[in-house]
């Protein structure tokens, strides 16, 4: 008997529509983890793809796939989900492309675009006065060419009402990961990221861009076996004067060059590292709060939360496995 998905136990009708140019990824991460979702969970999902005439829609590179013409469909759409690609913006001037999302979404529960995908949702004006993201890249250029949308260029996805973006490629399957967990709880989009073997499950407030590869920069490649080092070993009880050795560089002048060179401090540095690590250990493995911050190099769990909330803005308690926490968790909503 599949799980009721908002006290229904019929299919659940999911639509991916593409245009022309298409970005792959876009439609293929979110449709596997519905797909592993259905065979994890119990939860029914009817899946298809779609566009505005039907037929083979090739996408970016050589890639193609066949779809069924949207106005064909009887069936209520519960989600609508838009991928990203180079062609999105001629479909975002195509009129049978924007009558065919304004169509679709005028009914359906859900209305998800991921990466580009939101230049598309906001040329039919689905955006207007909402709340969106993109891939960072291309944040700017939305918000110049769409300025009724509040276009936030930081977080993995976002959601406003019945409207959901998300930064590209695989920020679409951590929004899909979140759009289960709404339909069948926690346990079965935990069970779909490990079958995914997605390394860390990750909450729509996370920065699109890791302190990790920031800090790999050309601005502090001076130090980047330094931060090399303290990202692959964050437990190790990091002084100033380590740093500053470790780097070929004088205690008196580390400091200030360090600064320069990454825009922070060492500890800040350091701590963003151990929260970034720390994460991955609680979306990845069962271990307890209390052994993820000695892992990560924090002397308590309340030293680990105070640093989780100085730069995320969460508590590490959020991202913990269901297997971590002593059994099934409730579902958390999206972040808005």
């Amino acid at each position: 008997m599949p799980l009721p998905i908002h006290n229904q136990t019929v299919p659940s009708l999911v639509l991916f529509l593409v245009y022309p140019g298409f970005q792959p990824v876009d439609l293929a991460g979110p449709l596997q983890a519905f797909a592993t979702a259905a065979e994890e969970g119990g939860v029914h999902y009817d899946l298809r793809i779609v566009s505005a005439a039907g037929g083979p829609v090739k996408g970016a590179g050589p890639f193609e796939v066949s779809t069924e013409p949207y106005a064909a469909l009887a069936d209520r759409v519960d989600t609508l989900i838009v991928p990203g690609g180079p062609g999105v913006d001629d479909a975002s001037k195509d009129a049978l492309v924007v009558q065919a999302v304004k169509t679709l979404a005028a009914d359906a529960r859900r209305v998800c675009a991921v990466c580009t995908g939101a230049f598309l949702l906001a040329s039919t004006g689905l955006l207007n006065g909402r709340s969106a993201c993109t891939h960072w890249r291309a944040a700017e250029r939305l918000a110049s060419a769409y300025p009724e949308v509040n276009v936030d260029p930081q977080p993995i996805y976002l959601r406003d009402g019945r409207v959901y973006t998300s930064a590209g490629v695989t920020a679409g399957i951590d929004l899909t990961l979140a759009l289960i967990e709404e339909d069948a709880g926690r346990v079965c989009a935990h069970a779909v990221a490990r079958r995914l073997v997605v390394h860390m499950w990750r909450p729509g407030g996370q920065a699109q861009y890791s302190d990790a590869l920031r800090f790999q920069d050309v601005e502090a490649q001076p130090f980047a076996p330094l931060l090399a080092e303290m990202a692959a070993r964050p437990a190790a009880p990091w002084r100033i004067a380590d740093m500053a050795e470790a780097s070929n560089h004088s205690v008196r002048s580390f400091y200030r060059k360090f600064v320069e060179a990454t825009g922070e401090g060492p500890a800040s540095a350091l701590e963003r590292i151990r929260v970034e690590y720390a994460g991955a250990l609680l979306g990845s493995t069962s271990a307890s709060l209390k052994e993820v911050a000695r892992r990560s190099g924090f002397v308590s769990e309340q030293g680990m939360r105070r640093a989780f909330l100085r730069t995320t803005g969460r508590l590490p308690s959020s991202l913990l496995r269901p297997d971590a926490a002593g059994g099934a968790m409730k579902p958390v909503p999206i972040p808005r």
